[in-house]
């Protein structure tokens, strides 16, 4: 048998598609860690009370998770360049609203405009694997989905050195500058793609969704200020289950549904989702935990009294390492497949996380676990969109990817509630103030390796890759099935051109004389 490719080179510059691509991911990551350094000065800076100055974060993370998925199938319908475009442009609007106040409501205004750029994510993944040629999508789309963390990574000590250096709102003045460059390299760079879903857009459905996730998100991140057993907690667990559960009927009965949930419910895929629920998880518990140990002052008896720029820093190879594993996962996902790519990396954050729960004492050892998790974190992130992308037809690329993307948003949201609750029950008081622990540090790591196991559980459970008795080859569209018959033609081969039930097409093509 012989593989006959179809890949076709994007228009344009495709050798730049991928580092302008991940340029945008890295500003949307940029974007969520832009307040990080200032959380605890952000009742003093806004003048008003630390309960409602959590919604700054909270509103980017709930924005974010609407946007994530609506965007997806938005760029499925109309074009995935145009609505990158759109999501980096109403994220500028955001940074320059919060850049020019000093009061809450418009910092709240500016911090949700900003979190419509999560959407960035699934539409880079999806532009890659609609330009791209095959052999170079696997890295591509390794070093995209990797680009939070590095986005993420790097932020934090520049984040740190401006807020320390200089006038606060200069952070929200540099995320517009790097949120305008990304527009302009887009432009020069990036084609749009040809790829279209059939339908039109379910304006009732991504209502319904954006309800029940907000319904739902909002008391895992106000937890732990309202009380877990308050009857606004509790209400909106129950509302949000409500929501969910009608928003479902509905998906279930609309021909072009915002979210094929058919699709979502296959193995495949919704292993892959709760696997990224748990490496949001991960990565979040050592972002929040690493960087109050070091800061934390030395007369604790376990702070490493750190500024916050060297926390930054000792924090940084976290992302780098991310980085740098995109290469190394290519290789590995195109030996053995996206699966035990995704098994290694979890494996490599039980390692890091057991191992951090012994290199709490020097600021060297918080180096040595963020490069280790970060490895960990790279693979398992790198691993998501090729198994979800691998699961699902072209035209459904964006809304698939978007709603892995919303998981892995989850996980770090329930790691968000779950970890300062943790931390807030085990502080004890300092002249009035509530000083974490190495109890609650250390107990937070184990949460991050119950979770990293319950992921690894998920992914053994995922299928293999199967053996076929002839190579078959994966086109997009119909474009691509063309091509194939093309290529049938002018090598004199008698194979068919089939589409599978995911309306993909696939070729198995006899050597000539066969």
């Amino acid at each position: 048998m012989t593989h006959i490719p179809t890949d076709r080179p994007a228009p344009g510059r495709p050798g730049a598609i991928v580092p302008v691509l991940a340029f945008a991911g890295i500003v949307v990551a940029v974007m969520q860690t832009l307040l990080v350094p200032v959380i605890k000065d952000l009742p003093a800076l806004l003048s008003t009370s630390p309960s409602d100055a959590t919604w700054v974060m909270t509103s980017t993370l709930l924005s974010g998770a609407v946007a994530t998925p609506v965007m997806g199938r938005l760029g499925d319908l109309y074009g995935k360049r145009r609505m990158l475009l759109a999501s980096l442009a109403v994220m500028v609007t955001g940074a320059l609203v919060s850049g020019f106040t000093d009061t809450l409501i418009p910092m709240i205004v500016g911090r949700t405009l900003q979190g419509f750029a999560m959407g960035a994510i699934p539409l880079g993944i999806g532009l890659m694997r609609d330009l791209l040629p095959r052999e170079r999508l696997g890295s591509a789309m390794a070093l995209m989905s990797s680009s939070i963390g590095v986005g993420g990574g790097l932020a934090l000590p520049s984040a740190a050195m401006v807020a320390q250096h200089a006038d606060w709102h200069a952070l929200f003045f540099g995320a517009a500058g790097l949120g305008v460059a990304s527009i302009v390299l887009t432009l020069l760079v990036v084609p749009e793609s040809a790829t279209r879903a059939e339908g039109s857009f379910d304006l009732l459905g991504a209502l319904g969704l954006s309800a029940g996730l907000v319904l739902l998100l909002l008391p895992v991140s106000k937890g732990s200020d309202w009380g877990w057993a308050s009857g606004t907690t509790l209400g909106m667990f129950a509302a949000a289950a409500a929501v969910l559960v009608l928003w479902g009927v509905l998906e279930l009965r609309l021909p072009a549904p915002l979210v094929d949930l058919r699709t979502t419910v296959r193995r495949e895929v919704l292993l892959t989702n709760l696997a990224s629920i748990m490496v949001g998880v991960s990565f979040y518990v050592v972002s929040l935990v690493l960087p109050q140990l070091l800061q934390l002052p030395t007369a604790t008896g376990y702070g490493l009294g750190r500024s916050m720029v060297v926390a930054g820093l000792c924090v940084a190879p976290l992302g780098l390492t991310m980085m740098f594993t995109a290469p190394l996962y290519a290789r590995l996902s195109a030996r053995y497949g996206p699966k035990l790519t995704l098994i290694t990396g979890l494996l490599i954050i039980a390692v890091g996380y057991g191992a951090g729960l012994g290199l709490m004492n020097a600021a060297w050892q918080t180096v040595v676990t963020s490069v280790l998790l970060g490895a960990g974190i790279g693979l398992a992130y790198s691993s998501l969109p090729a198994l979800i992308i691998g699961a699902v037809p072209a035209s459904e690329t964006g809304a698939a990817t978007g709603l892995n993307t919303l998981m892995r948003s989850i996980g770090t949201s329930v790691s968000s509630a779950v970890v300062g609750m943790v931390l807030a029950d085990t502080a004890h008081q300092t002249h009035g103030l509530a000083i974490p622990t190495m109890h609650g540090f250390r107990v937070s790591f184990l949460i991050a390796t119950a979770a990293v196991a319950l992921g690894l559980l998920a992914a053994l459970f995922l299928p293999g890759q199967r053996p076929s008795a002839a190579p078959r080859l994966h086109a997009s569209s119909e474009e691509d099935a063309n091509l194939v018959r093309a290529h049938q033609a002018l090598r004199g081969s008698h194979g068919r051109v089939l589409e599978d039930e995911d309306g993909r097409y696939t070729a198995a093509v006899p050597e000539k004389g066969a």
